[in-house]
Formats: C-alpha cells, structure tokens, sequence
C-alpha cells in the first residue's frame, strides 16, 4: 500500500484532507491502495445526510473555537482533535462493503501488533475491551472507495461531548464520566506517545511512499472549496419547525415557532399571554431573514424590548430564542 504524503507539513482544516482523499481516488488511479494520517485542530464532522442542528451544538462549537465541516460519507457526528488521529484509505474496487471490511481488518491487524486485543462489530466501529476506540465511514465513486474514520489515541472529552449535545454544563460534567467509559484510548494500551504510534501504523500498513507536488496541493485546494461551501455545508437541511416555550417572571408565557432553513429564520410567529404596548411585528420583522445565532440576533432585537412586550428583557428573551 501507497502512504501518501505532503511535501509541506502544516496545520491545515479539515476539509483539506476530505479534499484530499477525494484528489487521490480521482486522480492517482495508478496506485490500487493508498493511505495517509491527518490530525486537525478541534473540529466536528458531520455526515452527509445528518441535519446539522440535530448533531451539532453550533453555540458550544462557536463559543469554543471548534469548526464545523460535513462530509461525502454518511454515518454519525465525529469531534476531533490534534490528539485523535485520522485515517485515510482509498483503494481500486467497485464493491464498497468488501473494501471497507478489508480496512477494518487491516486496523485491527495492526493494532494486534501492538500487543492491543481489538476487534471490529456491525457497527463500522473498531473497539478494544468492548469500549470504542476508531469509528469510520465510507462512500464510493466510479472505480474507488474512500474509508476514513477516527483512532482515538487521547482527545478533549468535554469538547467532545459539548460539540454534540446541548450546552447544559450540569449535562457536560455528568457525561463526560459516562462517555469515557465507553470509549477507549490508545494511549490507556501502548507505552508509544503519538508520534511514535503514527510511525507503527505507516510502517506496518504501508511499503512505499508517495509526496504530493506543489501543483497537487493547488488542485487540492480548488476540490475543497466545494467542501467549505454553505450550500454543500447546509444545502441538504431541510425546512424544519422549532417551537420554544417558556414562562417569563413578569412578563408571562412565550411560545416561539420559527421555521428554519440552512440556519436561516424564515419565518417567526411569537403567542402568549405576555402584554403587547406596540406593534410586535416590528420585532419578528427584525429578527426573519437572521441566522439562529447570537450575534446576529442580538443585532436585530431592539435594546429597549420592554417597550414593545412589557417587562421583556431582551437578554433573557435572546436566549430563549437560541438555547
């Protein structure tokens, strides 16, 4: 098998290496099994056919400097770190189940090497003591498959569990205790620091190696603007309704339903029994057309809300919009 590598090492985003993976199967057909290894800053990746707002915590993501990318497979939300690495694998097959399965076996070869009891399940995961420890993904274009999944040698388990579920710390703490002991790391098995267990796995799956030109990493780069934009990033959202109730101290019950769209507010209807002094439509109007996140509505919402809803503070009412 072909180790393919960059003729400049840097930190680079994520959908870099999706590019990547996708200029390999495209264009180096000469070479039937390749393979590379790529770590990222703290980022979430979610599958093609995952709606984002139900994987993701974009508040957490964004309030913790974590990037947010989909991909071509499908298959769950995945947090990753420079301290989890990520596996590449793109072979010359038309049968996808076949190549995926001979990945999985190749990983759980080599991490028997290491003296690590692992095994796959029917679940695309590769576990060591029942506990997870890789979980990966597959799709297919004419003539190549592309496998690609997580090795958790060590990784941030609040980011982790904060990326993908709400942000409610009380939630965070409690699962963080309950996430690790279901999930296993590589460095809990093997006296190898990262760096030296990125080395065992090249060596031990791959004979030869290949680096990229400069010209490779151009073309790379125009294949990943395809991956950065919000139409391939959001486009498969559908129009999906969220309603929101809550009681307000002074003011009354609010229940908001908006319709949402690509993280967009298309449409906003707000009902209650809170007191109305002005025309309400001076705030909905607002607030349509405005990304679901904090800035955007803070933006919108007037300072002085009180005087349209009585009592309604606008901090609180931001909130409710958003958590």
């Amino acid at each position: 098998m072909k180790y393919i590598s960059l003729p400049i090492e840097e930190n680079r985003n994520l959908s870099f290496y999706l590019a990547m993976e996708e200029f390999v199967a495209r264009y180096m057909k000469e070479y039937k099994e390749c393979f590379f290894m790529w770590q990222v800053l703290p980022s979430v990746i979610f599958g093609r056919n995952q709606l984002v707002q139900n994987e993701v915590n974009v508040e957490f993501c964004k309030q913790n400097h974590i990037k947010m990318y989909r991909r071509k497979s499908g298959g769950g939300c995945v947090y990753s770190d420079m301290n989890n690495i990520m596996f590449s694998y793109i072979a010359s097959a038309d049968s996808i189940g076949f190549t995926f399965y001979k990945y999985i076996n190749l990983i759980v070869d080599m991490l028997r090497k290491l003296g690590i009891d692992a095994h796959g399940n029917a679940r695309n995961d590769i576990l060591v003591d029942n506990k997870k420890v890789s979980g990966n993904a597959f799709y297919h274009i004419p003539g190549r498959c592309i496998v690609h999944g997580t090795m958790l040698y060590d990784t941030n388990m609040k980011n982790m569990l904060g990326a993908i579920t709400p942000n409610n710390q009380k939630l965070i703490s409690k699962g963080v205790k309950s996430i690790r002991q279901r999930i296993a790391l590589l460095k809990d098995y093997t006296t190898l620091d990262i760096t030296q267990f990125k080395k065992f796995a090249k060596d031990n799956l791959c004979d030869d190696t290949f680096t990229l030109s400069i010209n490779d990493l151009q073309t790379i780069t125009e294949i990943e603007k395809g991956y950065l934009s919000d139409d391939f990033i959001y486009g498969k959202n559908p129009k999906y309704t969220i309603v929101k109730k809550r009681y307000f101290e002074g003011v009354g019950e609010i229940q908001a339903t908006m319709e949402i769209k690509n993280d967009i507010i298309n449409s906003l209807n707000l009902m209650g029994d809170f007191f109305i002094l002005c025309d309400i439509d001076s705030i909905i109007d607002n607030i349509k057309g405005r990304k679901l996140n904090y800035e955007s509505l803070k933006n919108a919402i007037p300072d002085n809300l009180s005087h349209i809803i009585l009592n309604l503070n606008k901090n609180d009412f931001l909130n409710f919009l958003i958590n």
